[in-house]
């Protein structure tokens, strides 16, 4: 058996079709045949079942799961030398909420790419609860979410410290207060981030602290569709005051303090603790965890 034979099945799963599988490979067809015969005399059973289209017999899905896992520890071997000797490259797969990736993404990212140009991000949009299920199951390769629970499979290192802050529209009857409470928030209209977001499990454990009933009006996704509404005027919310930092600046959304909502939560970055860092996800940890704070804090 070898890594090529391996390789040769994996394709054929995928492509159910030896000709396809020889193209994608650069072998002919005879040769994928005959390493596929090779495999199966050596282990003395039939692996693929030849009739259109070519499928895997039940041995040759089970033959398919351990060659699977070898081809990625082989890959991982691969890595690993090519980091040895080799500037930092490879892709990271990046987890993250609609306002980081909007309001700090951009600032991070200009710098590393310009650094480390062999480097390549992609960025996957999602709630941070989601951030910590897919960087555990391996579906992404890093997050960068508010810090809200604990795994011993993970690891965390924080970045900076965010407040969720009451904002109106210039327009707002509350926009002339210096300030307001929560009594103050009990009959006015609220638009909200959905009930999987933390930015709304921290609003609602306030208010049902407080014993108010808050009045909902609407339900969004993302600060960014949060903030549209409330700049024209069709409630008042509560979302991150890093999202709003562009919007103050240019007076179209007013930030009201509410002396209940003064608290701190810590956006960081979660990564996997088992998982064998390549040379690009090291030098993306170094660089994140090296920025100061100021660097991902706006402004006002």
């Amino acid at each position: 058996m070898n890594i090529s034979q391996l390789e040769t099945l994996l394709t054929i799963s995928k492509t159910m079709s030896f000709r396809k599988a020889g193209e994608l490979l650069n072998l002919t067809q005879p040769a994928v045949s005959a390493q596929i015969k090779s495999l199966e005399d050596e282990f003395k059973t039939v692996l693929v079942d030849r009739n259109q289209p070519v499928t895997l017999t039940d041995p040759g899905k089970v033959f398919l799961e351990h060659a699977e896992r070898i081809l990625d520890v082989v890959e991982e071997l691969r890595q690993k030398l090519t980091d040895l000797k080799e500037v930092p490259q490879g892709q990271i797969i990046m987890g993250t909420t609609t306002s980081i990736a909007i309001q700090i993404l951009p600032r991070v990212l200009s710098y590393f790419q310009d650094q480390f140009p062999l480097i390549k991000t992609s960025i996957q949009s999602m709630p941070s609860s989601a951030i910590y299920q897919q960087v555990e199951s391996g579906l992404i390769d890093v997050g960068i979410g508010y810090l809200i629970e604990r795994n011993p499979n993970l690891s965390t290192s924080i970045l900076y410290y965010d407040t969720f802050e009451l904002v109106v529209s210039p327009h707002h009857p509350l926009a002339s207060r210096p300030q307001a409470t929560m009594e103050a928030l009990r009959e006015i209209p609220l638009i909200l981030l959905s009930p999987d977001t933390v930015g709304r499990r921290f609003v609602d454990d306030v208010f049902k602290k407080f014993n108010i009933e808050p009045h909902v009006v609407m339900e969004l996704s993302s600060s960014e569709e949060v903030k549209r509404m409330v700049e024209i005027n069709l409630g008042a919310a509560i979302i991150s005051k890093q999202s709003v930092t562009a919007e103050m600046r240019a007076g179209t959304l007013k930030l009201i303090p509410v002396r209940e909502l003064e608290v701190s939560h810590p956006v960081g970055v979660i990564y996997k603790s088992t998982r064998y860092l390549n040379s690009a996800m090291q030098q993306f940890l170094s660089d994140l965890k090296g920025m100061p704070e100021t660097h991902f804090i706006s402004s006002e």
